[in-house]
């Protein structure tokens, strides 16, 4: 079986957090490299356990993930349209 996924990492503080916004499975580590690493072992995780559960197929198709080589099994995320920072202004005061 091939998942492929998206990685996001941004800096939290003092750490990097990675994040992948398909399954919702997020890790970190002090420096990049190791929430890249840490993330795929959570998605490794998370994969082993919807399997055993018998409810991987489900969750892939229900986050938007297409069957893309049913001889091999391999998944594809759905696109990453677009990602932006945005602010949102609230009144000061009481």
């Amino acid at each position: 079986m091939e998942i492929k996924f998206t990685s996001l990492i941004f800096k939290e503080r003092d750490l990097y957090v990675a994040h992948c916004p398909e399954l919702d499975v997020s890790s970190c580590g002090h420096v990049v490299d190791e929430a890249r690493s840490n993330l795929l072992e959570a998605v490794d995780i998370f994969i082993n356990e919807a399997k055993k559960l018998g409810t991987l197929e489900d969750i892939l198709a229900e986050s938007g993930f297409v069957l893309a080589d049913k001889k091999h099994d391999s998944w594809l995320p759905p696109d990453l349209v677009l990602t932006e920072k945005r602010e949102l202004s609230f009144p000061s005061g009481g």
